[in-house]
């Protein structure tokens, strides 16, 4: 069994190393140091955290300090960063900002929801074009009171150069 696990290991760091997987899948941050076993991707501690609070889309475990069985190495080997974004970031639309390591927890948990929970960027059109200077659509904002995202209907408007959201649908 040993045998069988530094062979995993020595797999897993080799997949690790290539350039594809040194900067985390969601925001860029140089030398990721955790994984997603289920999604593919290398990820930030940072980011890591907001996969944690999806655990139905990912489950995440630390490159250093977790044992990686030889299926989820194989899995990581066969995806990684470059191949799981070429289906999730597959259609993003030009106006839609993606954070970086910089950017506050919110704005990356947004990305990273709309990305693999809602998979948003997987097909096209699935995003609404900006057009007429009028955007409406659906925005997921995090309660006050119990912390739960819910959806609330939003109109971007160029020419009033605002964005209103509204918590009822009327």
């Amino acid at each position: 069994m040993a045998g069988g696990n530094e062979r995993s290991m020595k797999v897993l760091k080799e997949v690790w190393r290539r350039a594809e997987n040194s900067l985390c899948a969601d925001c860029g941050k140089p030398d990721p140091d955790w994984a997603s076993s289920t999604l593919g991707v290398f990820i930030c501690l940072s980011c890591s955290g907001i996969h944690r609070n999806i655990p139905s889309i990912s489950k995440v475990k630390s490159l250093k300090m977790d044992h990686w069985d030889d299926a989820q190495v194989q899995f990581l080997a066969k995806h990684g960063n470059a191949v799981t974004k070429a289906t999730y970031e597959a259609h993003i639309p030009i106006y839609y900002y993606q954070p970086t390591y910089n950017d506050c927890q919110v704005l990356r948990e947004q990305w990273i929801r709309a990305k693999y929970e809602r998979k948003e960027f997987t097909e096209p059109g699935k995003q609404q074009a900006y057009s007429d200077g009028v955007k409406e659509g659906i925005l997921w904002k995090r309660g006050r009171d119990n912390g739960q995202f819910l959806p609330r209907k939003f109109l971007l408007s160029e020419r009033e150069g605002c964005l209103k959201y509204f918590t009822k649908q009327d």
